[in-house]
């Protein structure tokens, strides 16, 4: 990736002026750079025309319709959602999104917020060619979404890359349909990783400042070779239009549970029914008094779940598990939920001070479980 342009300060004829180094050659005050220096500076940047001719025929329009009451955020959780629901539940939603083939039989990656609750999907093709679509697995959890339409031809598809290769600068072409407008490509960069926006227990979002709109969630976030590195799935506007901020689900995240979709149907987690929170080094223990250390607190037990059968109590201090170190609650949640339910793992944990090392079969996660363990 070719490094942003040095810039310095000149005094130019009473006037302070900004040249670009790596843009300009040492010229006089005033000098119009020669053409051969510009067409050098824009050699540098780089050309999003053939990635852009190469990626977009695997990616996707999809149109949903849905039956049911569109309760405004605000409401929903009150009593006035189902107030309103029951009013209004024979009307009919229709939403779009994106998404983008993985597999050229026509496995088609999408979000989850985008044909969650649909009675019917369509997915249009960049050529004009119209699909209807089956749902064939969704994952709250990770707001991924996995259809299929079926195709006599084979469809263009694009290949997973890996997020965790990716570093913070490097560019980004973000692909969609925002605002329902179809085949349109954005750029930028990636602005941080591992964001945790409060969506759930396993956010772990790259940020980008590729402009991301409504419409474009389910669309894919590609790296320079052509390869999805990510899923777009939200921003952060206070407009609801781009404001620079927006986030997409790594690759590294979202390629095993659309494999567990394509394979299953669903995603099925590990789960030990406990509440957790971090525990830091400066904390005095909850029990015995003694010095604080670091991992993770079991804040609550729940009556009859794995870890309750297992023997853990509230107040253990969880360190490691199958002998690797854990420091805070999002670890132990996302390392049990990788673990295949009915496997086994060895939890060791501090009680009063002492350590300790308790056995338990991890149990599967409710569908609507959502708090840690």
């Amino acid at each position: 990736m070719s490094r942003p342009p040095a810039r310095t300060e000149t005094a130019c004829l009473g006037r302070r002026a900004f040249v670009t180094l790596a843009l300009v050659p040492a010229v006089g005050c005033g000098t119009i750079p020669p053409a051969s220096a510009q067409r050098g500076a824009l050699a540098s940047l780089p050309d999003f025309a053939d990635l852009a001719e190469r990626v977009l025929p695997a990616v996707v329009n999809i149109s949903v319709t849905s039956q049911g009451a569109e309760v405004p955020p605000e409401l929903r959780g009150t009593p006035l959602e189902r107030y309103l629901r029951e009013r209004r539940g024979r009307q009919v939603v229709q939403g779009a999104g994106s998404g983008f083939v993985i597999d050229p039989s026509g496995l088609i990656v999408t979000a989850n917020h985008v044909v969650g609750n649909a009675s019917r999907v369509i997915v249009s093709s960049q050529s004009g060619q119209d699909y209807q679509a089956r749902v064939v697995g969704t994952d709250e959890l990770t707001d991924l979404a996995l259809l299929r339409v079926e195709t006599r031809t084979s469809l263009p598809a694009v290949p997973w890359g890996s997020s965790g290769t990716m570093r913070v600068g490097q560019w980004v072409l973000a692909a969609g349909n925002p605002f329902g407008l179809g085949g349109t490509v954005t750029t930028g960069i990636i602005s941080a990783r591992g964001r945790d926006i409060g969506s759930g227990p396993f956010d772990d979002f790259i940020q980008t400042d590729a402009p991301i709109n409504p419409g474009n969630s389910g669309g894919p976030l590609f790296n320079l070779a052509g390869e999805v590195i990510g899923i777009n799935t939200a921003i952060y506007s206070p407009s609801g239009a781009s404001a620079g901020i927006g986030f997409a689900v790594p690759s590294d995240l979202a390629r095993p549970v659309i494999e567990q979709l394509r394979t299953a149907g669903r995603v099925d987690r590990g789960w030990l029914g406990v509440q957790v929170q971090d525990l830091q080094s400066d904390e005095p223990g909850r029990r015995g008094g003694g010095a604080g250390r670091s991992g993770v607190l079991i804040a609550g037990v729940e009556r009859g779940s794995p870890a309750a059968r297992a023997g853990i109590r509230q107040g253990d201090q969880v360190v490691a598990i199958n002998g690797e170190r854990v420091d805070t609650s999002r670890a132990l949640v996302r390392n049990i939920a990788a673990v295949p339910p009915g496997q086994t793992v060895r939890l060791s944990i501090l009680r009063d001070g002492r350590p300790s090392e308790i056995p338990v079969q991890v149990g599967r996660r409710p569908a609507a479980q959502q708090p840690a363990g």
